[in-house]
């Protein structure tokens, strides 16, 4: 069952271009019995193994057009993804798990919402 969830999860995050922490969180909480607090340090780690394997896997499309990696953005980003981190990480051990899971829930469904609103309003403007 590992072996499924692990490739679904990685087919669908692969296919879109997304972290997957949105579906690794769910899996390893409903699939495997992890409770929230262990499901969402476990998917940070695998993103950021399936980041360096992305990561590694797209540098010839960087070669073949001629283009830098911008280390002072990745810097940046990462400083910052950092101190977002600790921040979540002192604010999510206060909330007791099951309050943590319902609000991932209705974090999901709010942006699942915004993305089908983005991806819908043009197809309106032409149909206007």
């Amino acid at each position: 069952l590992a072996v499924v969830e692990g490739m679904v999860v990685g087919l669908i995050t692969g296919f879109v271009g997304v972290g997957g922490g949105f579906l690794i969180v769910p899996s390893l909480v409903m699939l495997r019995g992890l409770l929230m607090h262990h499901a969402i340090g476990t998917s940070l780690l695998i993103i950021s193994l399936k980041s360096f394997v992305g990561f590694h896997g797209y540098r010839h499309v960087l070669q073949a057009e001629s283009l830098q990696v911008d280390w002072i953005a990745v810097g940046l980003i990462t400083a910052l993804g950092a101190i977002g981190a600790f921040a979540g990480m002192r604010l999510g051990s206060r909330i007791d798990g099951a309050r943590l899971q319902r609000g991932f829930a209705v974090l999901l469904v709010v942006l699942s919402l915004a993305i089908i609103y983005q991806e819908v309003s043009p197809l309106l403007e032409v149909v206007r």
